[in-house]
Parts: C-alpha cells; sequence; structure tokens
C-alpha cells in the first residue's frame, strides 16, 4: 500500500518548524520589524507603534520573544521603572529574512491596499 505522505518522509521539516515556531504569533513579526527599524524602544513605544495590540498580548509575546533569545529586556532601576527593548545578536541574524519579505511586499503590494 502507498502512503500518500511518503514524500513527507524524504523532507526535513525541523528547521522550517523550529524557525517558524519562534515568529509564529500575531504580532512577533510587527515586534521584530520595530525594533529592527528602531534598535531600541521602550513599552509605551512599541505599544503605540503596532496600535490595536492589548497589554496581555504584547506582553506576551515579548516575554516568548525573550525566552526564544531573539529580543533583549534592558531594565533600569529607577522609578518609574524604565525597560528598553532591543533585538539580540541572534534576532539581528534573522533581519535578512525580514528585509526579503519587506523587499517582496513593496514588489507586489496592490495600490489600494491599506493597513
Amino acid at each position: 500500500m502507498n502512503d500518500k505522505y511518503e514524500f513527507c518522509k524524504e523532507v526535513n521539516v525541523r528547521p522550517f518548524a523550529y524557525a517558524i515556531s519562534l515568529i509564529d504569533g500575531k504580532w512577533k513579526m510587527h515586534i521584530l520589524f520595530w525594533l529592527w527599524k528602531k534598535e531600541v524602544l521602550r513599552y509605551s513605544e512599541l505599544k503605540r507603534a503596532l496600535g490595536k495590540v492589548t497589554h496581555k498580548m504584547l506582553s506576551n509575546q515579548l516575554k516568548e520573544l525573550e525566552n526564544d533569545g531573539l529580543i533583549r529586556r534592558r531594565e533600569y532601576p529607577q522609578v518609574p521603572p524604565k525597560v528598553e527593548y532591543s533585538l539580540s545578536e541572534t534576532g539581528k541574524t534573522l533581519m535578512p529574512v525580514l528585509s526579503a519579505v519587506c523587499h517582496w511586499g513593496t514588489e507586489h503590494i496592490p495600490e489600494d491596499w491599506n493597513i
């Protein structure tokens, strides 16, 4: 009996699945984009740049990106608290991929498309 998914056994999906697991999430690529363009952002600046993201969602996505080693969180011991986010060295290595996505968008965006 032929397994119709036999061809999948010949492909190593692990690297792709791993990479997608790091950037999968509604806001992760947006967060990475803004940190790529602005280098360092405070929480409130990120929230403002993202627009409709909720506090809980942004906090969760930032924690996941930090835990996965794609961004750095720097907390300053002061009142009121000051926290800044930036790309980690590993996160920076993902920027050619993000740049390629931006380039593709530039080439294919319809004239009437709006955010």
